[in-house]
């Protein structure tokens, strides 16, 4: 699914998340649940930047995955999978657990574009190769033939 459509249905089952943005490790915005783009931007580059500040003072060598900043008004949640964040905001007071699992759940949900590849083009040579062995496979799976016995009579 696109990450607009994630996003909708993140809004939907989660009524603590006020706005959400999807966006990857250069700031460029996938999806979001706010009206105007420069909005959504401004989130996205505020998020990187909190994990940016996050990951510096992060003790141990596991990367950042998520995170929460809290003040007397609400709360950003930041959640990282690979290349691409997902962060929202909320109200006072929610129930962090379960907006990180919601958030996760979007991200996991967010179709990941698939890598363009030119199919492999065969040479004369490995086309030959796969021609010889499969006749030396049908050779060797062949049973001998059976000799008859001369009837005794």
């Amino acid at each position: 699914m696109d990450a607009q459509q994630a996003l909708a249905d993140l809004t939907e089952i989660s009524s603590q998340i006020e706005a959400a943005v999807v966006f990857d490790d250069q700031g460029k915005v996938a999806g979001s649940t706010l009206a105007d783009s420069g909005s959504a931007n401004g989130l996205a580059k505020s998020a990187g930047e909190l994990l940016a500040a996050a990951e510096e003072v992060k003790t141990g060598d596991s990367a950042l995955t998520q995170l929460e900043v809290s003040t007397g008004e609400g709360s950003v949640f930041v959640v990282r999978d690979g290349k691409t964040c997902i962060a929202a905001t909320t109200g006072g007071n929610p129930t962090a657990g379960l907006v990180f699992y919601d958030l996760k759940s979007a991200l996991r949900s967010v179709k990941k574009p698939a890598p363009k590849r030119a199919p492999a083009k065969k040479t004369a040579k490995a086309a030959k190769k796969k021609t010889a062995a499969a006749s030396a496979k049908k050779t060797a799976a062949r049973k001998p033939a059976t000799r008859k016995k001369p009837d005794a009579s």
